[in-house]
């Protein structure tokens, strides 16, 4: 499962640094000021989506989407303070689709669903695992399918699942941290091996540019960070094993809109011209793409 089932974790930040910060390092992974941004896939507007569209929303010409930064690839500032990432691009050509304009307006992670609630965002788009119990709150249209997967330097292959012994980076306070590799650790112990000597990071890119400096022996993230940190590495680490505990991310609407199912036309459509591909490739997180977008899709 996602970290953020969990919690509106601190993800990829500006300082490309190792834990604390006194040193910034050369040949790092890019980060949230430098990392290379997408370039944007032009979009028309189909008009029979368009009318899907509650009439609040087609005279206001715009969506407003509560996002919490930082998450990179996902949503991220740029150097000049702009929210940007895959999940925008993404909403930005979904809102073309529509005819509209996507206003984001940065929120708190836990306070993005009551918002929503509230009407006061039109929808809530921070990477949000879409849960059973999430859907009792709001409902969800699903765009992407993420979960946990390991990174190791090129050419070092490492198991994740007989990591007994090997230095994994993590950063702390995420599910990879408190939960994932220490159980994994412990299974080792049970088996009269040595534990997993488990590095945590305060940041995601400290944990990164751990793995890229060979100074630990793999690093377990959510599925689109390890995918946008191998994309950004210059051929330095690569995936260690497939993706696991996969969930959908969903943007969260409030409970019986007619707007999920809008968004969820829009997003079929550009899974259908092959844009929504493009808009993965673009930014590396190809892997986690789905093949239709369904509107409560939860699994657990």
């Amino acid at each position: 499962m996602s970290v953020r089932s969990v919690l509106g974790r601190r993800a990829l930040q500006a300082m490309c640094a190792l834990a604390g910060g006194a040193l910034v390092l050369t040949g790092c992974t890019n980060t949230e000021e430098t990392g290379t941004e997408a370039e944007k896939v032009q979009v028309d507007k189909v008009d029979t989506i368009a009318a899907q569209l509650p009439d609040k929303i087609a005279q206001a010409g715009k969506l407003v989407v509560g996002v919490n930064v930082p998450y990179q690839p996902n949503e991220y500032k740029d150097a000049s303070g702009k929210i940007v990432g895959f999940d925008v691009d993404l909403m930005d050509a979904v809102a073309d689709v529509l005819g509209i304009e996507a206003e984001y307006v940065e929120s708190a992670f836990e306070k993005i669903i009551p918002a929503v609630q509230a009407g006061t965002y039109d929808v809530g788009m921070s990477s949000i695992t879409d849960t059973k119990e999430r859907e009792e709150q709001v409902d969800f249209t699903t765009y992407f399918s993420a979960g946990i997967q390991w990174a190791q330097p090129v050419g070092k292959p490492i198991d994740p699942n007989d990591a007994c012994g090997k230095k994994v980076a993590v950063q702390a306070t995420t599910i990879e941290h408190t939960d994932e590799v220490p159980a994994k650790s412990a299974e080792c112990v049970a088996q009269g091996k040595p534990p997993i000597d488990i590095k945590a990071f305060e940041e995601q890119s400290a944990a990164t540019n751990a793995l890229v400096l060979g100074q630990v022996d793999a690093m377990s993230a959510d599925s689109p960070v390890t995918a946008y940190a191998i994309k950004q590495s210059d051929g330095k680490i690569e995936p260690a094993g497939p993706v696991f505990d996969s969930a959908p991310y969903g943007w969260a609407v409030a409970k019986g809109s007619p707007l999920s199912a809008a968004l969820q036309a829009a997003v079929n459509h550009l899974i259908q011209n092959g844009q929504y591909r493009e808009i993965t490739e673009a930014w590396g997180v190809q892997e986690g793409g789905i093949t239709e977008s369904v509107i409560n899709g939860a699994v657990s």
